[in-house]
């Protein structure tokens, strides 16, 4: 049975008066090897994955989930992993039919699908296009042989342009992912990788700086990654870059061609809802007098166990008053726009004097800029965000 946290008698002081826009999150946990640096639920198989249990393992999940967002609209799906790519485009298709048949989806629904640049995943970008994906997100990560293998990576920059000119032909909208601050890169190695994103006119960019997560060989084992002055040259030359080339860099590390936004990680920043099916899927839900946050049972084995018995949800707890500041703002101030004033009460049901005194101390600080109707991050906040989103933390 799923862990459930006891509610908190303070959480029921909170009122929505309008639900926000739904996503829809799949997770495909499988992969081909595990990055020395990733610290997401993966796990490296050379065996066949078991699609078919997989996907009716999903639909349990999704099924056993409807009662919590009966009659909402889901206005993007998004296939993360893991590779999701592995899977056959007929078992994509038949998730998207199983899920048409039981949500309502908006008529413009984005559908996403992460994909690696190998060439056995490129072959099947048409068949994707052909079950109803409308936009791939590739994992890139740089056109640059010696640090895709530092990095772990099982393409070649040779794969990696063959894969975009295959999604080329088949999507108008799709993402490609780069990383920077590299083993052994320097600015002009980065800016190559960038230069080389932007030739090929992708609508939209995703720019992350490498990082050294707990857990990971990279973390007991760190390559010689350029320092952190160093780091912050590269990051300052590649929005450079970027933004001179008309990308809008309108997240931390999101850049897009005008109109071209993701709408599912714009939802995500903007503290909207998603449901989160697969593998140790992450759930944020809300209802009009609390928020719901859920985990999905992790390993694949159990998981698949798990949902077929009905009880797919490993962990369940409601979100109390005292979080929901933090958590609102550790979304919405990665967007360099921020977010309208109204929008923070719409979303937490709580008014905005509960965060008046961060609020003041990170604009005396500089960290943010505010009007009677907007708020969004400085240059200097979006620098420090660190430091600005402690201020929101609830006290002890």
């Amino acid at each position: 049975m799923a862990h459930v946290v006891p509610i908190e008698a303070a959480l029921r002081g909170i009122r929505l008066n309008s639900l926000p826009p739904l996503s829809l999150y799949v997770h495909l946990p499988w992969c081909a090897r595990k990055c020395p640096y990733c610290d997401f639920n993966s796990h490296p198989t050379r065996l066949a994955i078991p699609e078919t249990e997989y996907a009716q393992a999903l639909v349990a999940d999704l099924e056993q989930a409807l009662p919590q967002i009966w009659g909402r609209r889901v206005y993007s799906i998004f296939f993360g992993g893991g590779t999701p790519s592995l899977f056959s485009a007929a078992t994509i298709e038949f998730l998207l039919a199983a899920f048409r048949a039981r949500l309502p989806l908006a008529p413009d629904v984005e559908v996403t699908l992460e994909a690696n640049p190998g060439s056995a995943e490129a072959q099947k970008f048409e068949d994707y296009r052909a079950a109803g994906v409308n936009r791939l997100s590739i994992g890139i990560q740089s056109f640059n042989d010696r640090h895709l293998a530092a990095l772990g990576r099982i393409h070649d920059s040779g794969e990696a342009r063959r894969a975009i000119e295959i999604a080329q032909r088949h999507f108008d909208n799709y993402n490609l992912d780069l990383m920077y601050a590299l083993p052994g890169q320097s600015v002009e190695e980065a800016l190559a990788d960038v230069r080389t994103a932007i030739a090929t006119c992708a609508p939209h960019l995703s720019c992350y700086h490498l990082t050294l997560e707990p857990g990971t060989p990279f973390h007991e084992n760190p390559p010689p990654v350029p320092d952190e002055d160093a780091a912050a040259e590269i990051h300052d030359a590649v929005v450079a870059e970027l933004e001179a080339s008309g990308y809008s860099h309108y997240e931390v590390s999101a850049y897009a061609k005008p109109g071209r936004l993701c709408r599912h990680n714009l939802n995500y920043w903007l503290f909207g809802d998603y449901l989160g099916i697969g593998a140790g899927a992450h759930s944020k839900l809300s209802f009009h007098d609390r928020i719901v946050r859920e985990v999905r049972h992790r390993l694949p084995k159990t998981y698949i166990e798990r949902a077929a018995a009905g009880d797919a949800v490993a962990e369940r707890r409601e979100v109390t008053r005292k979080e929901l500041p933090f958590e609102f703002m550790l979304n919405a101030l990665r967007l360099h726009e921020g977010f309208a004033v109204q929008h923070f009460t719409d979303c937490t049901g709580l008014p905005l004097a509960v965060i008046e005194r961060p609020l003041r101390e990170a604009e005396a600080r500089g960290l943010i800029e505010r009007t009677h109707t907007h708020i969004r991050p400085s240059a200097r906040g979006r620098r420090y965000l660190n430091d600005l989103l402690e201020l929101f933390l609830a006290d002890d």
